[in-house]
């Protein structure tokens, strides 16, 4: 079976690793162009490009496969495609050249999470239990039937880019049983109940800043669920905080108000409805530390409330 897969970020080498390792025909990867990246602005190869090379398959990276790929897509002869967190969408046109069709690594439990961030969603939205769905391809997004589905427990504390490594491995050893029943012939369509479905908008730096006035636990989950990007902060002495990791505590005071900030007990504070108890975080061109060790070098007053008014975000 000839296979192209597309994918993009460190989710999706899993999946790719899972097919070249399995035995399976790998005949071609489509992956994002080299974008720009950090500080120094350096252009790097998404991390799908890095394997394949490393692998030695052909990569191709067309800026819209819907106008850029088509030919070469036709070219490989696929008798399936493998998408994983792409980051295009696909056209009729592109579907119709798979011979059996276009097999999606979705990472939540569908219909719950359609969208480019289900994973930071389920956080954001204080989900318990998270995984992926195997799914088959078509023009919507997300909406086609289902085929395999993997469930695991969310762990209190964990940020996206942790969810994501777990994730990724769960959806590559999904990916593979779902191949092998497809091969057997065993594999059964399940088109998805849309009354059950919920659609998330794409992630935004905005949504980092920190509403002191939402409940402690919400607020917990924002600084997990945008860990890494767009990340979470909050306005301090004309500079901003990032609160890399939280947990909820009890206590009260007005929103924003620092109610403990010492280095034995760390930093806490009021939200709209309980406190949040900073764990760690970072300070304007800083590293990443525990609150405790931040406090011992950078006294915080009790009482201060910190707002957003007049903040550049």
């Amino acid at each position: 079976m000839r296979i192209v897969f597309m994918g993009t970020p460190e989710f999706a080498v899993p999946s790719l690793r899972a097919l070249c390792e399995g035995g399976y025909e790998v005949v071609g990867v489509f992956t994002q162009p080299d974008r720009p990246k950090g500080r120094g602005n350096k252009v790097v190869a998404s991390p799908v490009k890095q394997y394949a090379v490393e692998k030695g398959i052909q990569v191709f990276q067309p800026q819209r496969i819907r106008k850029d790929g088509v030919e070469d897509l036709k070219a490989l002869a696929p008798d399936l495609c493998v998408t994983a967190a792409f980051g295009q969408i696909l056209s009729q046109e592109i579907l119709d050249i798979p011979r059996i069709g276009t097999v999606n690594v979705h990472a939540s439990l569908l219909p719950r999470h359609r969208g480019s961030a289900p994973i930071n969603w389920a956080i954001l939205q204080g989900d318990t239990t998270v995984g992926v769905t195997t799914m088959m391809t078509d023009r919507g997004i997300d909406t086609g039937d289902m085929l395999l589905k993997a469930q695991t427990p969310y762990i209190p504390g964990e940020t996206a880019g942790e969810l994501t490594l777990r994730l990724a491995e769960l959806g590559a050893s999904l990916l593979i049983d779902t191949l092998r029943q497809l091969e057997a012939g065993t594999l059964t369509r399940i088109p998805q109940d849309e009354a059950q479905m919920t659609y998330d908008p794409m992630l935004t730096k905005e949504m980092g800043i920190v509403d002191w006035t939402q409940r402690a636990v919400d607020i917990v989950n924002r600084i997990h669920g945008l860990n890494p990007w767009p990340g979470c902060s909050t306005a301090i002495d004309g500079g901003r905080l990032k609160l890399l990791r939280a947990e909820r505590t009890d206590g009260a005071g007005r929103p924003g108000e620092i109610i403990t900030a010492d280095a034995r007990q760390g930093l806490v504070i009021a939200a709209g409805e309980g406190a949040v108890c900073v764990k760690e975080l970072q300070a304007p061109g800083g590293k990443p530390m525990s609150s405790k060790d931040y406090l011992r070098g950078h006294p915080m007053q009790v009482g201060t409330v910190l707002k957003e008014e007049n903040v550049d975000a």
